[in-house]
């Protein structure tokens, strides 16, 4: 159904205060998206994009509706400039405005026409045709192979952050119990050094 030139122009202004962010954990959800972009201004709406055609695992993506264009311009740049985690993954995300192709609820331009057809092997765009659709797989198991290699990384990269965490709790764990069994005092003596009781 075509839209009237009102609905199309809401929809254009729509499209302006919008922000597409990619590379989202999977852990990430709406309100920790608005939690994190509630610096920049008001969110007025989170509309996550699914990826159908891969693993549960893989960064998400997602349309986030702020209350003005000035704001977007603020994300993007910020974004832009300096890494930007959210959730807590080691994984930076990517910001840039929305474009209308991005919205699946887009209305239909007042006075376009779409047309279809089927391509028949004489018809002379069909080479073409099969050569865009070669590259489009060749394009798919790329992309996929480069995702497989994010991914892990970024266990490799969390796996670490996590040995990190760990070794550093033991030394505060180890810290703790020479201060609380009297072994801070006792050198303390031997060394002739004052010690706070705090």
């Amino acid at each position: 159904m075509e839209a009237s030139e009102a609905q199309y122009a809401e929809f254009e202004e729509k499209v302006k205060r919008t922000v597409y962010l990619d590379n989202l954990s999977p852990q990430v959800n709406e309100s920790i998206v608005k939690q994190a972009l509630d610096q920049f201004g008001n969110v007025k709406s989170v509309q996550f994009i699914p990826n159908y055609l891969e693993s549960k695992n893989v960064p998400q993506c997602a349309l986030i509706e702020m209350e003005n264009p000035t704001e977007v311009n603020a994300i993007v740049s910020d974004i832009a400039q300096k890494p930007f985690m959210i959730g807590g993954m080691p994984r930076p995300v990517r910001a840039r405005k929305a474009k209308m192709e991005m919205f699946d609820d887009r209305p239909v331009k007042p006075g376009r026409t779409i047309q279809f057809r089927w391509l028949e092997p004489n018809d002379p765009d069909f080479e073409v045709a099969n050569k865009l659709k070669e590259l489009a797989k060749i394009h798919s198991v790329e992309a996929e192979y480069v995702l497989k290699k994010q991914l892990e990384d970024e266990e490799k990269l969390e796996k670490q952050h996590q040995e990190s965490l760990k070794a550093t709790h033991k030394k505060y764990k180890m810290i703790d119990s020479v201060i609380a069994d009297g072994t801070t005092r006792q050198l303390a003596r031997g060394y002739h050094l004052r010690v706070a009781d705090d």
